[in-house]
């Protein structure tokens, strides 16, 4: 079967070289049981191209399953994949079997494999070179014959060198590497993709046919499209159900695609994510470090004024530190204890309510405790980040140093 043959028989649309190239090994691989990786960025097709191996393979009337591994929690991963024995663990009330049990004879796709947890990935290594898993909670060797076909939109080889990925399963996976070509490296096919798409939510939504004029094919062939396909099909969709006008203009094609130098490109892929989420503690190693540093500021200050009697010759220079002291003071309603501050002024000829000794005002105030709390300090510190930056809690989880997703959690939590 050619290219053009499998193009039609699995709705594949485009005519890039690098397309085709990608089709053409995904064919030759196809009758053998070789392990496949198939990388390519969120939204390309790697799931397509999973069905096209199958399907044209020896098992193609055997079962298929795909498999999110980035989905799956760590804790019950090795239970979904080789299954468990009755009481392995809490809540194993009956014995199950995984899915290389339920699929053999047939072919399991294993998309986001970089996220699989390195347990598992020992356990993966012993399948694909001996056929032999055991489940969890038994002592059993269990036989399968299924062939892996594995995914990823992340650098599995970077992952190697950082020891996130077991170097050995890399090389066993990546047998024959399909590498899918983004979408801005096909501006050739976004057209035709497009006008696909369009066709189809026109017909489902029965709406007007669309047609895009000179100007609007010249932003869709120049858009990045950081989402891929997927993002192109979202795009599409929208102006399919939102667009009373049958043509569009460029003008009107832009409002619907996200600013690429815009802080979000949703419903694009999003760019540099951090690998590993940020948990409590770092928050609260950063409530402990500013502390220490004002104290350390305080400290200085007060070592200059014992010095000089009383007066620090350097007071402006902790300016900073003694302003952000005193908008950190609240004043309780309790009388029963009192402070007193004292601020450096100039003492002038004007009548004044206040009280002067040696160049100080004296002010009474009530005393309060400062708290020590690590869960009070982690919700003010919060507050303040989102008071600065006006309720956009993308900026201020970046002032925070930790993920926007953290950072919703911590709202939940503390109930802010």
């Amino acid at each position: 079967m050619d290219v053009q043959e499998i193009k039609q028989r699995f709705g594949i649309i485009g005519n890039s070289p690098l397309l085709n190239r990608a089709i053409n090994i995904a064919s030759q691989v196809a009758p053998t049981d070789i392990s496949v990786l198939i990388t390519g960025e969120s939204g390309s097709g790697k799931e397509a191209f999973s069905h096209i191996i199958h399907q044209l393979s020896p098992r193609k009337h055997g079962p298929f399953i795909a498999v999110n591994c980035g989905a799956i929690p760590e804790g019950t991963i090795d239970s979904e994949l080789f299954g468990h024995e009755k009481g392995a663990y809490t809540g194993a009330v009956g014995e199950r079997k995984g899915y290389f049990e339920t699929v053999n004879g047939g072919t399991i796709f294993l998309d986001e494999i970089g996220e699989m947890p390195l347990g598992t990935q020992a356990r993966l290594l012993r399948v694909l070179e001996s056929g032999q898993f055991i489940r969890v909670g038994s002592s059993k060797v269990e036989k399968t014959n299924v062939r892996v076909i594995a995914a990823t939109n992340v650098d599995v080889y970077d992952a190697v060198k950082a020891g996130k990925f077991r170097e050995d399963l890399y090389y066993r996976l990546n047998t024959v590497p399909l590498r899918i070509p983004p979408l801005r490296d096909r501006k050739e096919d976004v057209y035709l993709l497009f006008r696909k798409f369009a066709s189809d939510f026109t017909d489902k939504y029965r709406t007007p046919a669309m047609q895009l004029d000179e100007d609007a094919q010249r932003v869709l062939a120049n858009y990045s499209w950081p989402g891929n396909v997927r993002q192109l099909k979202n795009i599409a969709e929208q102006l399919a159900v939102l667009e009373s006008d049958h043509t569009i203009t460029g003008q009107t094609l832009l409002t619907y695609i996200p600013n690429e130098g815009s802080s979000s490109n949703l419903p694009m892929r999003i760019e540099n994510q951090p690998k590993e989420d940020f948990s409590e503690r770092d928050i609260l190693y950063k409530v402990l470090f500013d502390m220490k540093r004002d104290m350390v500021e305080l400290k200085k200050l007060v070592a200059e004024m014992i010095e000089h009697g009383g007066v620090s010759p350097n007071f402006a220079n902790h300016s900073q530190a003694i302003s952000q002291l005193y908008r950190d003071i609240e004043i309780p309603n309790s009388p029963d204890t009192q402070f007193t501050l004292q601020q450096p002024v100039t003492v002038s000829n004007n009548n004044s309510n206040n009280v002067v000794n040696d160049g100080f005002i004296t002010t009474h105030a009530e005393e309060v405790e400062e708290s020590l709390s690590l869960i009070e300090k982690e919700s003010d510190l919060i507050r303040k980040a989102l008071k600065k930056h006006k309720g956009k809690r993308k900026l201020a989880a970046n002032e925070l140093g930790i993920s926007e997703r953290t950072l919703y959690r911590k709202i939940k939590e503390l109930n802010l």
